[in-house]
Order: structure tokens, then C-alpha cells, then sequence
């Protein structure tokens, strides 16, 4: 597979659309795509919703609680931990990772699953220990795809106040110096989510705060937990009164006298609509949608939406979607391992999936979902991708999916996924392989597919 491309054809304006913006090419879409591209892939910028029978965070918090209390009492009674039991947090996350996968891979909209996938890795958490194993894919469902198309206030603020956040950043822990509960207790100060808000989530490592800033934050959101199911007999996040530390803030040169939750949310929706922040994502989004270097022009444009609609995401995707920088004829990505296995289901269109073996596609690919071990999510540069360990087990992945599609015509399916954008060099090293599961592995591992 050449790295080189400047040798890549020019590639189509649907192609870009379907290819760069999307997930990849399905079915008709490159037809569908090709009499008017910006127009047809803004217009798949619509609402995502999950399936309803999987459980929720206050499902898992309950179950977790019932876990904790029988695995006192088979200790009391020497018993061994009923194998179900233990494993259903486990079962939980692969069932809503693989849900999410499958709707990306058959949405007629697959635009609205790759934000959905961006800001999942902005405000990523990983399945670290049992109870944030059960949480972790509940955090994506139901702070961030409800605010998909909103305000990014409404979007941080849910996410800073969902139980996956709060206890991954052990904001659970977290009590003002003065406030009555450190009076009667030792316990203090946890500045974990109030610095990655700062520096992930917000204004971004170079968005001009202090440590003092840190520390003012914390101490707005002290307070800020979650319900105890044994204590409160219900589960989700609350605000305890005494764990917050009490008096005026100051942060970023702005002063907060409220009191209360109130003095953290505030800081969160300036924070939202602070020009460091609009500058930060935007450049994120751009980074992510477009070019590992997002020409200027592109972002300022974003920046300027985001100011003018306060945070507005959708507005913000219609100015990328609408500047011609973001349509340039030479492919400009490297896939991730999450994008290519994606791309490759939406050319392929199976009939069947079999779970094991799509979730297996991303532990052998270093991407599985929600292991990315820090708040920073999965890297999306290029050449955290392109390592020669990391293209083997791509070229092990093509081969092993190749030899179960029997019937895949690699000539048809070039042209399903990429149209006219496949130079002769490669359609010739397709078409002279020397079996169709040959012609597959070589079409999947060609520059044409493995950019955008």
C-alpha cells in the first residue's frame, strides 16, 4: 500500500461526500451522492436514537449495587460468584458497542454515527474495573447523542453530570476544603474533572488557563456525584449541598456568585462558548472530518458559526460541509481501524454479522471500543496508524474477511465503494488477482480505500 497521495486519482466530489464525511459507501450512495454532494450530505445530518431494551446507566448502577451485595454474602457463605452475574457488565458493553457499530454500518445516514463517534472520543472514558465497564457505553447514548445536533453547552453539561463521567474522574470523591462534609470527615479536593474539562473538553491544553483555574473549577463542581442506590433507592447524578465548597469563584478573570449547582454550570456554559473552546473543537472537528492539517481558513469559518450560534453543532457541520476546503480532490485520512472495519461492512453489506468476530476486529486493529486508557481518546493522526505491526494486522484482517466472502465480485464492489476515484494501478492489481478472495484483500489494502 503506497503512503504517497499525491499518486491517488483525483478523487469525485460524491466520493468525498460518502467517503471523507461518512462512513463509506453503501449500496447506491455514490449515485445518490453524485447530482448534488454538499446538498445530499448535509441532508444526512439527522438524530441518531438507540434501541430501548439494552440497559441504562441507572440499570447498571442497580445491578452493580446487587452484584456488590451477593459477592459479601457468597464470601460470608465461601460460595463462588455466579458466572452470570460477574459477567453481565462485561455482556453490557459489548451488546451497546456492538449496537452502535451495527447502526453505523447500516445507517442511510452515516455522517450523524461518525460526530457521534467524534465527540464519544472527546469525551472519552474507558471501561476500566467493573461497574465503568457496565457505564462507559451508556455515556455516549445518553449525554451525547441527545445533544448531537444542539447547543455544545447543553452537550458538556450533560456529559459532565452523566455517572460514566463523574465516576471515571472520580468526581464522586471530590469535597470543598470547607465545606461541612470535609469538617466532619478527611476528605478533600479532586481536581481530575475540572482539569480535563479545561483541557480536554473545553478550552484545550493551550486554551490560556492557570493552575489556579483548575482549582477554581474544582471547587465549583465540588458537590457534584452520584446517588447512592443502597442509601437513595434511586440512581443517577445529584448535587450534595454539603460535599460543595462554599463562597464566590473566579475563573478565567470572571466572577461567579452563585451558589450551589449553579456556579459550576455557569462556568461550564461559558466555558462552551468561550473563543478558545470554539477554536479548540473546531480545529478537533476539521482535524477529524477533513485533514490532519485543517487548512486555516476552514477553521476560522467554523469558529466564526460557533460564536455567532453559540455552540451550535449542526450549524457548525453546515459551515464545514459548505467551504470548499474542506472538498479537496486528494484524499486527505488515513483510516482509523474503527473507520476501515466500518467501511468495509457498508461496501460488503452482509447479511449476517457475527458479534464476536466484528468486536474481535477492533482488539486485533488496537481500536477496541472504549479501551482507549486515558481522557484523550484514540489518537486521530495518521501517523499513530501507520506502523508496520499495524498494517499487518490490517493486511490479516483483509485476508481472514476476504476468505468468508465467497461470492464478493471485487470488480462490482470497487465500484459500489469508490466509484471512478480507483486509479488504473490499482484496478489492474484487482482484476489480475488470482482469486476473487485474492481480489478482495488487495481491493480493501489499496490507497483508495484505506484514505479519505
Amino acid at each position: 500500500m503506497s503512503d504517497n497521495t499525491n499518486s491517488l486519482v483525483t478523487v469525485s466530489r460524491a466520493n468525498i461526500a460518502v467517503n471523507r464525511f461518512g462512513y463509506g459507501a453503501r449500496g447506491h450512495e455514490l449515485e445518490a451522492a453524485s447530482k448534488s454532494p454538499k446538498e445530499w450530505i448535509k441532508s444526512q445530518l439527522l438524530p441518531i436514537t438507540f434501541s430501548t431494551t439494552l440497559p441504562n446507566s441507572n440499570d447498571i448502577f442497580l445491578e452493580h449495587a446487587q452484584f456488590v451485595k451477593d459477592k459479601k454474602q457468597q464470601k460470608k457463605s465461601k460460595q463462588p460468584a455466579k458466572k452470570t452475574v460477574k459477567n453481565s457488565a462485561r455482556n453490557n458493553l459489548r451488546l451497546m458497542s456492538i449496537e452502535t457499530l451495527e447502526q453505523a454500518i447500516n445507517s442511510p445516514h452515516s455522517i450523524s454515527w461518525r460526530l457521534l463517534d467524534f465527540f464519544s472520543n472527546h469525551f472519552s472514558v474507558s471501561a476500566n474495573g467493573r461497574l465503568m465497564t457496565g457505564l462507559a457505553a451508556t455515556l455516549e447514548r445518553e449525554a451525547i447523542a441527545p445533544n448531537l445536533f444542539g447547543r455544545f453547552e447543553d452537550m458538556l453539561l450533560a456529559v459532565e453530570q452523566h455517572p460514566a463521567m463523574m465516576i471515571y474522574l472520580n468526581n464522586e470523591k471530590s469535597f470543598g476544603p470547607n465545606s461541612r462534609q470535609a469538617k466532619k470527615r478527611k476528605v478533600g479536593l479532586n481536581e481530575n474533572l475540572a482539569r480535563e474539562i479545561l483541557e480536554l473538553h473545553t478550552l484545550g491544553v493551550n486554551g490560556g488557563y492557570q493552575q489556579e483555574d483548575v482549582l477554581e473549577l474544582a471547587k465549583a463542581i465540588t458537590g457534584w456525584s452520584v446517588k447512592n442506590p443502597k442509601k437513595e433507592r434511586s440512581t443517577g447524578f445529584i448535587f450534595r449541598a454539603h460535599g460543595h465548597e462554599p463562597g464566590n469563584r473566579k475563573l478565567l478573570g470572571n466572577h461567579y456568585k452563585q451558589q450551589g449547582i449553579s456556579q459550576g454550570e455557569q462556568m461550564l456554559r461559558d466555558l462552551a462558548n468561550h473563543p478558545n473552546t470554539a477554536k479548540y473543537v473546531c480545529y478537533k472537528l476539521a482535524h477529524h472530518f477533513v485533514s490532519d492539517h485543517p487548512p486555516k481558513p476552514l477553521t476560522d469559518t467554523m469558529e466564526s458559526t460557533w460564536l455567532k450560534t453559540q455552540g451550535n453543532i449542526k450549524s457548525v457541520m453546515v459551515s464545514l460541509l459548505n467551504a470548499d476546503e474542506a472538498w479537496l480532490a486528494q484524499p486527505q485520512k488515513f483510516k482509523t481501524p474503527r473507520e476501515f472495519v466500518i467501511s468495509t461492512f457498508r461496501a460488503l453489506a452482509p447479511a449476517k454479522m457475527k458479534n464476536k468476530a466484528l468486536i474481535n476486529a477492533f482488539a486485533n486493529l488496537g481500536q477496541r471500543p472504549f479501551s482507549a486508557g486515558s481522557p484523550a481518546g484514540f489518537s486521530d493522526n495518521e501517523s499513530d496508524w501507520l506502523g508496520a505491526s499495524a498494517l499487518m494486522a490490517r493486511v490479516d484482517w483483509s485476508a481472514n474477511i476476504s476468505a468468508y466472502q465467497k461470492r464478493v465480485n471485487a470488480e462490482k464492489l470497487m465500484t459500489i465503494a469508490l466509484g471512478s476515484s480507483v486509479s488504473p494501478h490499482t484496478y489492474q492489481t484487482v482484476m489480475r488477482a488470482e482469486s476473487r478472495q485474492q481480489a478482495l484483500a488487495l481491493l480493501l489494502m489499496s490507497p483508495e480505500f484505506q484514505r479519505r
